[in-house]
């Protein structure tokens, strides 16, 4: 089961970056990070959060251990890609269910950034 999902939200752990074998292929590679996709309601005062909810968020790429430096801790992100129901047996054999977006975006928001330094394009690229 999976839906489309778009959400902004703020990264709340450091990112976590594996890799997996895949047999004689380059391996796969997987960041994650761990969002808080808020709700803001304006009030009179400014806003506030109603509703809010914590999800992991895979991202699996190539250029994932690359990215695992660029995303920080308190980074406000837009996630585009498809929720999907994860079942799991927990230390104790008790069966679990957890909901994690599987990402095929994730983009940086401007808010708290003071520079942006871009490299030169690869021969690839061009």
């Amino acid at each position: 089961m999976s839906t489309h999902f778009v959400g902004e939200g703020n990264i709340g752990s450091a990112p976590e970056y594996r890799e997996f074998p895949n047999g004689n292929e380059e391996p796969r590679r997987l960041l994650r990070l761990n969002v808080y996709f808020d709700n803001p309601v304006p009030t009179k005062d400014g806003y506030e959060d109603r509703g809010g909810y914590w999800a992991p968020v895979e991202l699996w790429h190539r250029d994932a251990e690359r990215w695992a430096g660029l995303y920080q801790k308190g980074m406000r992100v837009l996630v585009e890609g498809r929720t999907v129901k994860d079942e799991w047996e927990d230390a104790d054999d008790n069966e679990r269910i957890t909901f994690k977006i599987e990402a095929r975006r994730v983009g940086i928001l401007p808010y708290r950034i003071e520079s942006v330094t871009l490299s030169a394009k690869s021969p690839t690229e061009q």
